[in-house]
């Protein structure tokens, strides 16, 4: 199994155990694929949940640039709400997971199609 394939599983243990969902593994594959290099680095491969900064980061380069979405509260109400339900306190908040529900959470799943 391929390093790429056990982050794979990983994430999908996290979707699992952390929002109760049965992840869609093709979408899940395709978000990490997405994601390039950054995933073998281990801050690159996290979000802070907690630092403002980041969660900007998420929202300006993830859902503004690459899933096309205007610019609104709703984005950061999206964001918190996927950090709350991950769990404030969890240390490792896999960015490709929070990638994923962001994607299913605004209905973009077409855009890794």
């Amino acid at each position: 199994m391929s390093k790429r394939d056990e982050l794979i599983e990983k994430y999908a243990e996290d979707i699992k155990s952390k929002f109760g969902e049965t992840p869609d593994m093709d979408l899940l594959k395709k978000v990490t694929v997405g994601l390039g290099p950054a995933i073998y680095n281990l801050d690159a491969s996290k979000v802070s949940g907690s630092d403002d900064k980041e969660l900007e980061t998420v929202k300006n380069n993830f859902l503004m640039k690459k899933l096309g979405m205007s610019d609104g509260p709703e984005l950061m109400d999206a964001i918190n709400s996927v950090i709350d339900k991950y769990g404030r306190s969890e240390k490792n908040k896999h960015r490709a997971v929070i990638y994923y529900q962001l994607a299913r959470h605004f209905g973009k799943q077409s855009v890794y199609n």
